[in-house]
């Protein structure tokens, strides 16, 4: 069953598409022609971070560059993120600003 995900940037921009059960977002995204920021693609560097503000999500793995008071702040690491329910999801600079220090010291 795929899920509807939209993304929100700062502006009134947003953009949806579908992502299927078994792809992150950002593979989601970038199949829709959708470009965003990442690195790593494996939760270590907070590249590609967003935060959801509808919906839910599942990482693959624990995102090691977000520490438990991001996650409880709804931040998500898309490049190891899957929907699991249609979902609206902020992202770019304003988001990844508004994230803690980094777990890493």
């Amino acid at each position: 069953m795929t899920h509807e995900i939209t993304l929100e940037w700062s502006g009134d921009r947003e953009e949806t598409f579908t992502a299927e059960p078994d792809e992150t977002v950002l593979e989601a995204a970038a199949r829709a022609g959708i470009r965003l920021p990442y690195d790593c693609r494996t939760g270590t560097c907070a590249e590609c971070v967003g935060r959801i503000i509808d919906g839910r999500i599942e990482h693959r793995r624990a995102p090691r560059a977000l520490d438990a008071e991001d996650r409880a702040k709804n931040y998500a690491l898309l490049c190891i993120a899957t929907a699991r329910e249609d979902c609206r999801i902020r992202v770019g600079s304003r988001v990844k600003t508004g994230l803690g220090g980094s777990p890493w010291g």
